[in-house]
């Protein structure tokens, strides 16, 4: 689960308790208006009807599609004639129009098109329902608050549901640029080893009438720029490489030192193995990506950690793995580089090691914010 998921599933928690404060609020409070107006079997009947839509409410998001919706739909459908038959206070209730708003609301953004019109019409029609089956000597303020939640679920239906395409959108556009640079940076690696195949493969012809005996030799190493070849081509299958007038990517970037070095926010700690060579052994699609993932967590450093004083940066390597963790001690209390700016970082780092076959984490640490990817190194499977 991404810290943005993670972010967003505690919200939406939160959201749901202040909802469950609201209907407790709400319900208290009609049911003592209503008990002193009405007497205590009107008052019982409004409350349960309105409670039954209310747990469909907080209980819509572990319901499939739209059940919740449509069960609060029926009970608002059965209560409103029975309330006016025994001539009871008026259903819907201030408590089921919240619910009801919520439910439908929920519907236009999440549903497919069909459920969300057909679900607003429904609310629609139980909205008009009430209206029409009222004594015509009844107040119409119950008939202002059941319309003014049908006009605000839709509204913020709509409104979410928009904010979730464009979401969307932009993550995609995201990944396919992650992709494409990589598909250029892998397209250059591919390109360099098939050049240097030919030429091995010329020499060898040379060597063939010459030296004989050592063409086994050249054989050799013939294959192994092959099987280099073959690798980093295994690597890019499923990214589509464009073909737009964007500037090739540079396959080998300038030295970690140099970034840190450069980096004009907190100090930073670059901890390397011994004998560290800057990845110069690396497959050049293995050093972008580490450069890629060490720029963007400086990056989000300076975006989101005002006030950390100290980044640290390691990088570890054992036969056939390569570790990158970027940590600052800023507040760890933050929602974190994918919750604030444009949100896509984070998303194209992810995408970038993925395609490697590796794995990335973000999410906060002991003292701050902590970036870790774990990538298949120079002997790791492609």
């Amino acid at each position: 689960m991404t810290t943005w998921e993670q972010f967003e599933r505690r919200l939406v928690s939160a959201a749901n308790a202040a909802l469950a404060a609201a209907f407790a609020v709400v319900l208290a409070g009609v049911a003592l208006a209503v008990s002193i107006t009405w007497g205590g079997p009107a008052a019982l009947f409004d409350i349960s009807a309105g409670a039954a839509t209310a747990v469909f409410a907080l209980v819509r998001d572990r319901l499939r599609g739209p059940a919740a919706a449509l069960c609060a739909l029926g009970v608002a459908a059965v209560a409103v004639p029975i309330a006016s038959a025994a001539e009871l206070p008026r259903e819907p209730g201030p408590a089921m129009i919240l619910a009801l708003s919520v439910l439908v609301g929920s519907a236009i953004r999440r549903l497919s098109t069909g459920w969300g019109v057909g679900l607003t019409i429904g609310y629609a029609v139980i909205v008009v329902g009430s209206h029409l089956l009222a004594p015509a000597t009844s107040s119409d303020v119950i008939t202002a608050f059941a319309a003014a939640g049908w006009f605000g679920a839709v509204a913020a239906g709509l409104l979410l549901r928009l904010v979730d395409l464009r979401r969307r959108f932009a993550a995609e556009r995201v990944r396919r640029d992650e992709r494409v640079a990589l598909a250029r940076e892998l397209h250059d690696v591919a390109a360099h080893h098939l050049t240097g195949i030919v030429v091995q493969a010329q020499a060898a012809r040379i060597v063939a009438r010459t030296r004989p005996a050592e063409v086994t030799g050249a054989l050799d190493q013939i294959e192994t720029a092959a099987a280099e070849a073959l690798t980093a081509t295994r690597r890019v299958v499923g990214v589509l490489r464009d073909s737009g007038d964007a500037p090739p990517t540079t396959p080998q970037p300038e030295s970690l030192a140099d970034l840190v070095r450069r980096f004009p926010g907190p100090a930073v700690d670059l901890r390397t193995p011994p004998g560290f060579t800057s990845g110069v052994d690396w497959p050049p699609e293995l050093a972008a990506t580490v450069y890629r993932i060490v720029q963007e967590s400086l990056t989000n450093v300076a975006r989101h950690a005002p006030s950390a004083r100290h980044v640290t940066v390691g990088l570890a390597e054992s036969p056939g793995v390569v570790t990158v963790e970027v940590a600052d001690d800023g507040d760890p209390r933050r929602p974190g580089p994918s919750s604030t700016g444009d949100g896509h970082g984070l998303l194209g780092m992810r995408e970038r090691v993925e395609a490697l076959g590796g794995t990335l984490d973000a999410g906060p640490g002991p003292r701050g914010w902590v970036v870790r990817a774990v990538l298949p190194g120079s002997g790791g499977a492609a």
